[in-house]
């Protein structure tokens, strides 16, 4: 008896098939000769999954005689220039993954488990190892390249290496965001103060701010509008951050629609929380004789006018308003290089995302700046390090101008008056405009005096 297949299943539900309800023969033929029919192979609707036998011992084993054991194959600056990190950072977070325990008796995350266990199949055959997916991960986020490019060396499929990936951020996201994604603490804050002091020669300067956008291939149709700008033709998401001159990112705050520009991004960032809360680190520096209590970034000419923000004059006319453009300028860059040694490490940030998750695409740059700055520490570059064993604040060190440079000493405090001017000040306009509601209102207060201080102190 020959059986024709029909497409869908939902096709034997129809009445000219089954028009006696009570005839469960008929039923029972029809189901045997549909189920002989797949047996034999001869469905009219062929499955599409082909399964591929892969060696992932054999993977491993190669992976391990090439980079990992004692006489390896390729050197170990051949292992820097291939996964963009030393082999001790990598054994690290590879370390850190496998041995990561939650505090209580909270369960262990699932994409822990996932790095930490070589699973069994049905079959009897092994799993992935922990090296080996991390190898996996970091070679996406390296090169860039599609999921299944990996296939022929290490033996993993396309979908194995997305879900690797995924894992992968997460577990780094967990384990050294308190550490590689703080906010400066004092400590952190008086040795950003000296570097830059003696490189750039601007006294009180956190670092340089700016945004940049990852492109977004995978973007809905019916977000297009809202992630494309004109200038980028892309659907894109932004980035804001705040560098130091040894290219530490201090701030990342990443999500925000391509359509909206830097002053949309800072006015939905975190950036200014600790000042709004009143639970910033002391941040005191000292011009001119002058101490500042709030310090500073440097900022392109799109920022608002704020006393946060050291931005250069537009049409200089004179000699030194041109000189301090120069100098400006020049020290804003440390941002501008931090993108582009980002990029240059994490070559997935320079192509196009092809995730359809905003979540997954928000780990993965969370990610790279995590390992970004990992990399800064490692190298030995970073102008200060993380101390989990200071139990107290560290003395506070301000920087005035001096015939030899900059020294360290205390300035002057400001008096009761002027912070009593200033409070008078802001109740006026707030009872003027009705703004105080707004946290942010406190910083919109335009405060040339700063700029001006600096101005002349570089100048003379």
């Amino acid at each position: 008896m020959f059986l024709s297949l029909p497409s869908s299943a939902n096709t034997y539900t129809r009445h000219e098939l089954f028009g006696n309800d009570s005839d469960d023969e008929e039923l029972i033929t029809i189901m045997g000769d549909f189920i002989v029919l797949l047996e034999n192979g001869d469905s009219s609707t062929p499955l599409t999954r082909v399964y591929i036998p892969r060696d992932r011992l054999g993977a491993g084993n190669h992976l391990m005689n090439d980079y990992f054991v004692e006489n390896s194959k390729y050197p170990p600056h051949f292992f820097r220039r291939r996964f963009h990190m030393r082999k001790e950072l990598f054994m690290r977070i590879v370390n850190d993954i496998a041995s990561f325990s939650p505090a209580g008796d909270e369960p262990v995350p699932p994409h822990f488990v996932e790095f930490r266990n070589q699973r069994v199949d049905a079959r009897g055959n092994f799993g992935f190892s922990t090296i080996q997916k991390c190898t996996f991960a970091i070679r996406q986020l390296a090169y860039g390249n599609m999921a299944d490019s990996l296939d022929e060396y290490l033996q993993i499929g396309e979908q194995t290496s997305r879900d690797a990936l995924d894992a992968f951020c997460k577990c780094v996201f967990d384990l050294y965001r308190e550490e590689y994604l703080r906010r400066p603490t004092t400590d952190d804050i008086q040795h950003i103060y000296q570097k830059h002091a003696e490189l750039h020669g601007f006294p009180g300067m956190l670092g340089s701010i700016d945004c940049m956008h990852w492109p977004w291939k995978r973007c809905p149709k019916a977000w297009q509008g809202q992630f494309t700008r004109g200038d980028k033709e892309v659907p894109t998401i932004m980035l804001e951050a705040v560098a130091s001159y040894d290219l530490w990112i201090w701030h990342a705050f990443f999500g925000m629609a391509g359509s909206n520009n830097d002053i949309n991004v800072l006015n939905q960032s975190h950036l200014f929380r600790e000042i709004v809360e009143d639970t910033a680190p002391d941040t005191s520096f000292t011009v001119n004789r002058t101490e500042y209590k709030k310090r500073y970034y440097l900022a392109d000419g799109i920022y608002p006018e704020w006393a946060t923000f050291v931005k250069a004059f537009s049409c200089p006319q004179d000699l030194k308003k041109k000189k301090f453009k120069k100098y400006q300028e020049s020290a804003r860059k440390d941002v501008e290089r931090a993108f582009g040694v980002l990029q240059g490490r994490w070559a997935i940030l320079t192509h196009p995302s092809r995730s359809f998750s905003v979540n997954k695409i928000r780990r993965t740059m969370y990610a790279c700046v995590i390992l970004h700055n990992m990399i800064v520490e490692d190298s030995g570059h970073a102008i200060t390090s993380y101390d989990l064993e200071i139990l107290a604040e560290p003395p506070v060190y301000l920087f005035v101008p001096s015939e030899r440079g900059w020294r360290s000493t205390h300035g002057p405090i400001r008096s009761f008056e002027t912070e009593g001017f200033i409070t008078v000040f802001v109740m006026i306009l707030s009872s003027i405009f009705g703004v105080f509601h707004d946290p942010l209102f406190v910083l919109i207060i335009i405060n040339y005096e700063t700029m001006l201080l600096l101005f002349n102190e570089i100048m003379n």
